[in-house]
């Protein structure tokens, strides 16, 4: 090799060598080497994941704690975005414990770490984060129905006071002889020597003789 060919190979090397920083560079830090020709570039920091949970669960409601108290309570502590209490179908009455969803994530953890086993009423609430996957879909259904249990006695009565044709006569005479033979069945079968009584009816409607006043 002639003193010129290992003077262009130095250069080369020079050149090679002075696009990849040192350890005593500034660009040390560098997250990645950069490509030819192109400066090297930092990774962006990594921020810790927020918390985007927003609905509470709020269990061991006490009685008489309900919408329009728990809404003029929690209030204070932020926005409501929505909030209902569980309630029985058939009675509508509490089944003390209920859900409440607030604008801010930050609101609904500062409402979660202060009021978790909060005396109220005698009554340690019981106050939880539930993250966003693990909030059903169907949970909001209805939150802004004012629910109205079913009047069982206003159904009992329509159905005393109702005026049978002479086939829904036969029918419910027919049903109940079904049932009669069912309870014979049932007690031959347990060893009971017992006598029922015979039923006795007739095919004809009678004319309702005691009928309820609808309120």
């Amino acid at each position: 090799m002639g003193a010129k060919a290992r003077k262009a190979s130095k250069k080369a090397v020079k050149k090679a060598s002075s696009q990849f920083p040192n350890s005593d560079s500034k660009t040390a830090s560098a997250d990645f080497l950069p490509l030819e020709g192109n400066p090297s570039r930092e990774l962006p920091e990594t921020k810790p994941q927020l918390n985007k949970a927003t609905v509470l669960y709020i269990g061991r409601i006490p009685h008489g704690f309900y919408e329009k108290e728990m809404e003029a309570y929690f209030k204070q502590f932020g926005a409501i975005k929505r909030l209902r209490i569980a309630r029985n179908k058939k009675t509508g009455k509490s089944k003390h414990f209920g859900f409440i969803e607030f604008e801010n994530p930050q609101v609904a953890e500062v409402v979660a770490d202060c009021m978790h086993n909060y005396l109220l009423f005698e009554h340690l609430l019981q106050v939880h984060i539930i993250p966003p996957e693990h909030v059903h879909p169907k949970l909001w259904r209805g939150f802004n129905y004012k629910y109205k249990p079913v009047d069982y006695v206003q159904i009992e009565r329509k159905q005393h006071n109702k005026v049978r044709t002479l086939e829904e006569h036969k029918k419910l005479v027919e049903k109940i002889l079904k049932q009669d033979a069912r309870r014979r069945k049932r007690i031959e079968a347990a060893g009971i020597d017992y006598e029922c009584p015979e039923i006795v009816g007739s095919v004809q409607p009678a004319p309702k003789k005691i009928k309820f006043d609808e309120e």
